[in-house]
């Protein structure tokens, strides 16, 4: 069992959108924003609820607004939200405050009010510097106002900031990948996220690749584009510390995104919201999807044991061995720090090598996974292995 007092993380979904983009496979909503503040209302109970179950204040150090569109949200939802958290728990003082952001939906005045409530960190959803891409996915904002909203982030005191980009398009071209490239490496953010297209056959753009309209997306091309985005973005200053992840690090400030080392590290985080995850004591928990049924759940006011809510629709004890190999998969994500065997015994008592020793030395053999230093004590992905992460995870998957 999970130690009462480890700092976690803590999650915030607001599913809606002005528009669904024709690839996503979120929990997401169109058509639904006068929810939002009965659903701001409920997500401030939720957060009560939980937090009240405790006999102290939980320690938390990062916060992660997402969705949907988080930005849809006004300054004043915003600051519900957030004196809520403030209230209810024990956020550290330097405490990483993520916000994410559609360019179509902010101004100078709205992200200087978000950075004045104490939002220290922003993610543009920029996806494309290509219009016509842009177009093919459905996004409302154009390359211009992508441009405007991060000249305006700055401007409003932002200093650290996280850029979305999609790759793998069907009929993207080397030359709009590299001007998209060209737009990050150009705008300097201190993060960039690059994500392969992945589609569920019931996204509008699944049918139309399966209806002929759209090229089906080419998986060698998209490789190309991940090698051109690891060469270029190191000449750039970045490094890469997760497989779609880069940072700029300057001596000894470093620009990772602390709440995604929540979960790559495989530490606790709640999940608040329709359809947020949580993790926690050995617990994983997940929120009933509709809106309303969300809604009504949290307004039950059923009390909980945490880290239980009245919304969850899923509560799954995680087993130690499930943990084990979870703490591989995911730890073998960083690119960069891989798992040191030292902290793996120290959290399992057991060390990682002794129980995947066969699955290592063959991943060893086949150039997937190398050690870091001499005496074996930190053991990650070799650059072709990012390429191929999903086959080295499978690996330390079984019976558990």
């Amino acid at each position: 069992m999970l130690g009462w007092m480890e700092v976690h993380g803590v999650y915030l979904h607001f599913p809606f959108c002005v528009k669904r983009c024709l690839y996503c496979d979120f929990n997401t909503t169109t058509g639904t924003l006068e929810y939002l503040p009965e659903y701001v209302n409920a997500i401030c109970q939720e957060i009560d609820l939980v937090a009240s179950s405790l006999s102290f204040p939980l320690k938390i150090h990062t916060i992660y607004l997402g969705g949907g569109t988080p930005s849809l949200l006004s300054v004043y939802q915003i600051d519900q939200v957030l004196t809520r958290m403030r209230l209810s728990f024990d956020l550290a003082r330097e405490t990483e405050i993520t916000l994410e952001a559609n360019p179509g939906t902010v101004s100078f005045n709205y992200l200087f009010g978000l950075h004045q409530l104490g939002v220290n960190r922003l993610s543009l959803g920029i996806q494309s510097a290509v219009p016509a891409e842009l177009t093919l996915m459905g996004r409302i904002h154009t390359v211009e106002e992508a441009r405007q909203s991060i000249q305006d982030a700055r401007m409003a005191g932002f200093d650290n900031f996280n850029l979305d980009f999609i790759y793998g398009l069907p009929g993207q071209t080397k030359a709009n990948w590299q001007q998209s490239l060209d737009f990050a490496i150009e705008n300097a953010p201190e993060h960039l996220s690059l994500y392969a297209l992945t589609l569920d056959d019931h996204t509008p753009m699944a049918r139309q690749i399966a209806d002929g309209i759209l090229k089906t997306p080419d998986d060698d091309m998209a490789a190309d584009f991940y090698e051109m985005a690891m060469d270029q973005l190191a000449k750039a200053g970045y490094q890469q510390y997760e497989i779609s992840n880069w940072a700029t690090i300057c001596g000894d400030t470093s620009r990772v995104c602390m709440h995604n080392m929540q979960y790559w590290h495989n530490q606790p985080y709640l999940g608040f919201g329709s359809g947020s995850h949580g993790y926690s004591q050995g617990v994983r928990t997940v929120n009933v999807v509709p809106l309303e049924e969300y809604i009504k759940r949290v307004r039950s006011d059923q009390k909980q044991v945490f880290p239980l809510s009245p919304a969850n629709e899923i509560r799954n004890e995680i087993g130690e061995t499930t943990r084990m190999q979870e703490a591989m998969m995911l730890g073998l994500r960083l690119t960069d720090e891989g798992i040191a065997r030292s902290h793996y015994i120290l959290l399992y008592q057991q060390d990682y090598y002794e129980i995947f020793h066969k699955e290592i030395d063959r991943l060893l053999g086949l150039g997937l996974l190398e050690w870091v230093e001499d005496n074996q004590e930190r053991i990650r992905l070799t650059r072709k292995a990012r390429l191929l992460g999903n086959q080295v995870f499978m690996n330390f998957v079984g019976d558990a």
